[in-house]
């Protein structure tokens, strides 16, 4: 089993009892989960892949995934930033999905 298929089943367990599903797009979903894997390889931990990390846990903290905005943005648009994480309703519908924007404040951003 490879590393992006441990974390795929590890992920899976403890996320889906919370109410969240993979997007049904599993080559997406290995994408994201492999590029989670080079974060945590560069920076010790596992941060969103789709946001620019400064390298600084602390100021990362709000986009460790799964992020402390993928609530909202699930509530809301029915997906996580990345679409990594959807609800049941948004893997059955089909494209198209409304865009889920940034939520993270601009102070934050590393630029």
């Amino acid at each position: 089993m490879t590393a992006v298929e441990q974390l795929y089943d590890m992920l899976k367990r403890a996320q889906e009892p919370k109410g969240y599903q993979f997007n049904r797009d599993r080559g997406r979903v290995e994408d994201l989960l492999a590029a989670l894997l080079v974060n945590r390889q560069r920076y010790g931990y596992m941060c969103c892949p789709c946001r620019l990390a400064s390298g600084d846990r602390d100021a990362d903290r709000d986009i460790i995934c799964p992020c402390v905005y993928r609530e909202a943005d699930v509530r809301e648009f029915g997906s996580c930033y990345c679409n990594l994480y959807v609800t049941a309703a948004w893997n059955e519908k089909a494209p198209p999905h409304l865009y889920v924007p940034e939520r993270r404040p601009p102070d934050k951003l590393p630029y």
